[in-house]
């Protein structure tokens, strides 16, 4: 039986993502990372083929992270509540996540994605799939609850928690405790019936 590894994709990508945080997408490389971890170069390969391959992962897992959870919040969007609670779990998320809310915030081109892998350019069409087809079931659903136009919703869920992320992330802050409250009330104002 062999011994369990030293290093984690995890760690690696956690480091990763802090690297991100404090000097932007040209301090994530492979030397970087393995010296954050205190490992060798070698296990970072052993991991990540190369560095396009660090970056889609560290893209990918805060993408998947941050959907999952903004996703499970919106449910079957058939309330204003559901919307509020997924808006106003933007902020919540990066409150919890604040190194990868900053790497979601830089955009997928800050990772160089002409140079990914063809299964990690599917992996994000997939997940950009997932968070349309929630949109989609919102944009159905909640104007003929709330009246709302379509472009309200979206303005609801994706432009207004955005927005208030936006201006805490791009100046090396967390939102504070009442961004969540501040985007939450928004929407309800904004799709209230």
């Amino acid at each position: 039986m062999g011994r369990p590894p030293a290093h984690t994709s995890a760690q690696f990508l956690d480091a990763a993502a802090a690297l991100f945080a404090e000097g932007g997408v040209r301090a994530v490389t492979m030397a970087a990372v393995a010296k954050a971890t205190d490992a060798p170069s070698g296990s970072v390969y052993h991991r990540f083929p190369d560095r396009p391959a660090l970056l889609s992962e560290l893209w990918l897992r805060a993408l998947r992270d941050f959907q999952s959870t903004f996703i499970t919040a919106l449910g079957d969007a058939d309330s204003v509540d559901a919307a509020a609670e997924a808006a106003s779990g933007v902020v919540l998320w990066c409150r919890k996540n604040p190194a990868a809310a900053r790497v979601l915030d830089a955009g997928k081109r800050a990772f160089g994605p002409a140079d990914w892998s063809a299964t990690a350019v599917a992996e994000t069409a997939k997940a950009d799939e997932e968070l349309k087809a929630a949109l989609k079931k919102a944009t159905a659903k909640l104007p003929g609850i709330t009246g709302s136009s379509d472009e309200e919703v979206v303005l609801a869920l994706v432009e207004i928690p955005r927005a208030v992320v936006h201006r805490y992330l791009s100046a090396g802050r967390t939102p504070p405790p009442r961004a969540a409250d501040l985007v939450a009330r928004t929407v309800r104002k904004l799709l209230r019936p």
